[in-house]
C-alpha cells in the first residue's frame, strides 16, 4: 500500500481549515476535487478518515492517527528544505516568529525590524497569541522560534531566558490609592480584578500574585489581551496586573497609574523557545542569536529591566 502525499496534504488542509470548502479555497481547487481526493485516500487506506455527518468535519480515530503522522511527514519535508537553505545562507527565505501577546506586541516588532535591516532578503512575519496558542504552533511545526513571557510548559520545547519582565498593578489615575508610596494588599480586598484569559502566561502571574497577597477571593472578571485590559482599567471597570512594557504611553499620558503594592509580584523570564527536535533554518538561527544578544528591553524610565545572565 502506497500513501499518496498529494492526497495526504489535501486531507491535512481540510482538517486544518475546518472543512472542504475552506480547503478548496486555500488550495485553489474545486470543492468536488478536494472531496474526491480525500475519498480516494480513504479508499486506498480502506477506512473512513473524516466523519461528514455534521456541519464541520470531524476526524475518526483513524483520521486522528493519520493527521499526527501527516504533520510529522510534512515537518520533515520542511526540515529537508531548511537543510538545503543552510548551504545558501541568508540571501533569501522567510522568518515567522511567534510571540505571546505582550512580547509579540511590544518586543518582537522592533527586533524583527532590526533583523530585516541586517538581512533584507529575508521576509519576516509575526504570529501573536497567548502562550498556549504560541506553544501549539511551535509543537505543530507551523513556526520554528518564539518568544514567550514565562517558561514553556510543553516538554518538547527548549527555552532560554533572555530578559526579565516586571508585572505591575494598574488603576485609573484618579483611584483613591494612586500616588501612595506603598500599598498593603489588604487595602485591595474590595477591588474588582481584571484577569487575562486562561492559557495566558500573564494570567498565571496574576493568579500567583493574588495568592501571595491573600486576595484569591476578590471579585474577578476575565478580559482578553493587554490592550482591552488597559482600556477597561482606564474606563473604571476594575484594576489589573500587566507587564510594565505595555503601559508606557498610558503612564506618560496620565491615562493610567501604577500602585506600588508590597510585596511586588515576582518578575517572570522572557524566554526564546523552539522545538528541541526541529532543525532550525539559517534565518531562525540568526534571529535567535539576535535575541540572545538583546540585553535591554526598552522600559519605563523609573524601572529599567535587567538581562538574565
Amino acid at each position: 500500500m502506497q500513501l499518496n502525499l498529494y492526497r495526504l496534504w489535501i486531507f491535512m488542509t481540510v482538517v486544518e481549515e475546518g472543512g472542504f470548502s475552506a480547503a478548496a479555497t486555500k488550495l485553489y481547487l474545486s470543492q468536488p476535487s478536494v472531496s474526491n481526493q480525500v475519498r480516494q485516500l480513504e479508499q486506498s487506506l480502506r477506512t473512513t478518515l473524516i466523519d461528514r455527518s455534521g456541519a464541520r468535519v470531524r476526524l475518526t480515530p483513524e483520521g486522528e492517527v493519520l493527521l499526527e503522522y501527516a504533520r510529522r511527514v510534512f515537518l520533515l519535508a520542511d526540515e529537508a528544505v531548511t537543510a538545503i537553505r543552510q548551504v545558501s545562507g541568508l540571501q533569501s527565505g522567510t522568518l515567522v516568529a511567534g510571540g505571546s501577546t505582550t512580547v509579540g506586541t511590544y518586543l518582537l516588532p522592533p527586533l524583527l525590524a532590526a533583523f530585516r535591516e541586517r538581512h533584507p532578503g529575508i521576509e519576516v512575519g509575526i504570529f501573536t497569541g497567548n502562550a498556549e496558542q504560541v506553544e501549539k504552533r511551535l509543537l505543530d511545526g507551523e513556526i520554528g522560534v518564539a518568544v514567550l513571557a514565562g517558561t514553556p510548559r510543553a516538554p518538547q520545547l527548549d527555552g532560554e531566558p533572555i530578559l526579565q519582565d516586571r508585572v505591575v498593578l494598574i488603576t485609573p489615575p484618579d483611584h483613591p490609592l494612586a500616588g501612595e508610596r506603598a500599598v498593603e494588599p489588604d487595602r485591595l480586598a474590595d477591588e474588582r480584578f481584571l484577569l487575562r484569559e486562561p492559557g495566558s502566561s500573564t494570567r498565571a502571574v496574576q493568579e500567583e500574585a493574588l495568592a501571595a497577597w491573600g486576595l484569591t477571593g476578590v471579585s474577578q472578571n476575565e478580559v482578553w489581551g493587554p490592550e482591552t485590559i488597559k482600556q477597561a482599567v482606564a474606563s473604571g471597570l476594575g484594576i489589573s496586573l500587566v507587564s510594565e512594557h505595555c503601559i508606557e504611553a498610558e503612564l506618560a499620558g496620565r491615562r493610567l497609574a501604577v500602585l506600588p503594592v508590597v510585596p511586588e509580584p515576582n518578575p517572570r523570564p522572557i524566554v526564546v523557545a523552539h522545538r528541541r527536535d526541529r532543525l532550525l533554518g539559517p534565518a531562525e538561527q540568526e534571529f535567535i542569536k539576535l535575541l540572545k544578544a538583546t540585553d535591554a528591553w526598552p522600559a519605563p524610565a523609573h524601572a529599567p529591566l535587567r538581562a538574565v545572565r
